[in-house]
């Protein structure tokens, strides 16, 4: 009897054990995250306070507006298009590893993309159009092969499109016009899909020359009957 009282007190002892070193982990994940999209908030102007919710003193931040997290409590989606934000983007959100969604659309966004933003892996869409940045497209966000949407357009981004793009076989819209790209637009891979319209407004782009297909041939008409 002693010795069941005895394993039965180490089996509670070591399920409480499990579960405080995963509610640790959870802490120290959600509070990187936090202090990724908090250096965020520092540098950005926001007149209208929709950031008032980011406060970097709660255990992680999927509890802040515009933020979504997944059951473990790591960022999944960051909300932010059309909230007259103005500021620059910066490294720690490449810290955002399951990140599938940053829509950060029609704000005052300036400065360049941050090479970083290649390490989210996980990314389904990046919207950054309707915004004021510059610089050349990083080749690294080649490294987003789960990207479906990649929206840049409306900015005053410099440069030749990066041919890393072109190996991102989900890719689904794309969308790069009223920039100031330049050189010539790959029709390779995933781009053999899209039309001018995604590179529209970019006076320094070369398109590829379509060489359109000679007509069919006409067939030759049947042969009258021969009269019996």
């Amino acid at each position: 009897m002693e010795m069941g009282r005895i394993n039965s007190l180490i089996s509670i002892s070591a399920l409480l054990w499990l579960i405080l070193v995963l509610e640790n982990v959870s802490i120290v994940y959600g509070n990187a995250e936090g202090d990724a999209l908090y250096a965020f908030k520092k540098q950005l102007r926001d007149p209208n306070n929709v950031l008032q919710s980011w406060d970097p003193t709660l255990v992680n931040p999927c509890m802040w507006y515009h933020v979504t997290c997944n059951l473990d409590n790591s960022v999944t989606r960051i909300d932010l298009g059309s909230a007259n934000l103005t500021g620059q983007l910066v490294s720690q959100l490449g810290q955002l590893t399951n990140l599938q969604y940053l829509e950060l659309y029609n704000n005052n966004i300036s400065g360049k993309i941050p090479q970083h933003l290649g390490n989210l892996t996980s990314l389904v869409s990046l919207d950054l159009f309707g915004n004021k940045l510059e610089g050349h497209i990083p080749k690294t966000l080649g490294k987003l092969q789960k990207l479906r949407n990649l929206r840049l357009n409306n900015n005053d981004l410099t440069g030749t499109i990066p041919y890393s793009l072109t190996t991102i076989t989900t890719l689904h819209v794309l969308d790069l016009s009223s920039n100031n790209l330049r050189g010539y637009v790959p029709n390779n891979g995933s781009f053999s899909l899209f039309t001018p319209i995604s590179f529209a407004n970019n006076p320094k782009l070369i398109l590829p020359v379509v060489v359109p297909l000679p007509p069919a041939p006409v067939p030759a008409p049947a042969p009258a009957p021969l009269n019996s």
